[in-house]
C-alpha cells in the first residue's frame, strides 16, 4: 500500500490541532480504505515520528488531529508546517477487556446487562480505560468503579450514571 507523503499547516479548532489533508490525499486513502465515510484508521509519521490515528470528518471536513502524543506540544504549535506521511492502517485495533473486568461483568447480571446496553462507544470508553492501566492496584479499583457506574451509584470515566 502506497504511503501518501504531504506537508500542512497546524491549525485548530477548539482545543484541537489539526491539519487538513489535501483532497488527492484524501482520495487515494479513500480507496485504500475501501470507504469515503466514518472514521478512518491511518498510519504514517508526522515529523518523522510514527502514529496510528483515525482520520474523521468533522463539521463538513475531513481532519486529521494531532495529539501531543504525535507532535510534543502539539496545541502551542499551531501555524507551524509539519512533513506528514499516510496510509489507510489495515492493522486490528481491537481492545480485549481485561480478564478481571469480563469476570466482574460475568459475577454481576445487573451491571452485564446494563453494560451490554450501552452504545459500542461507551463500552469501548470503559474498556479501554481499564486496559490502560498498569498496576494491579488500579485495575482492581477502577473495576469497582466501572461495576458500580452500571450499576447507577458512582460516576466513571467523566461520565454520569447510565440510568
Amino acid at each position: 500500500m502506497k504511503v501518501q507523503s504531504f506537508h500542512a499547516k497546524i491549525e485548530i479548532i477548539g482545543i484541537n490541532p489539526f491539519v487538513q489533508v489535501p483532497p488527492k490525499i484524501l482520495l487515494e486513502i479513500f480507496r485504500q480504505s475501501g470507504k469515503d465515510k466514518g472514521p478512518i484508521p491511518v498510519c504514517g509519521s508526522v515529523n518523522r515520528k510514527a502514529y496510528r490515528q483515525t482520520l474523521v470528518k468533522y463539521a463538513g471536513e475531513w481532519r486529521f488531529y494531532i495529539n501531543s502524543v504525535m507532535l510534543k506540544e502539539s496545541p502551542k504549535r499551531v501555524g507551524e508546517v509539519v512533513a506528514i506521511t499516510m496510509r489507510h492502517d489495515r492493522g486490528d485495533r481491537t481492545i480485549r477487556p481485561h480478564a478481571d473486568f469480563e469476570r466482574a461483568l460475568n459475577e454481576d447480571q445487573e451491571a452485564r446487562e446494563v453494560y451490554e446496553a450501552l452504545p459500542a462507544s461507551r463500552k469501548k470508553e470503559i474498556v479501554r480505560y481499564i486496559s490502560a492501566l498498569k498496576k494491579q492496584e488500579s485495575i482492581d479499583f477502577n473495576i469497582q468503579r466501572a461495576i458500580g457506574f452500571l450499576k447507577g451509584g458512582n460516576r466513571f470515566v467523566g461520565r454520569d450514571k447510565p440510568r
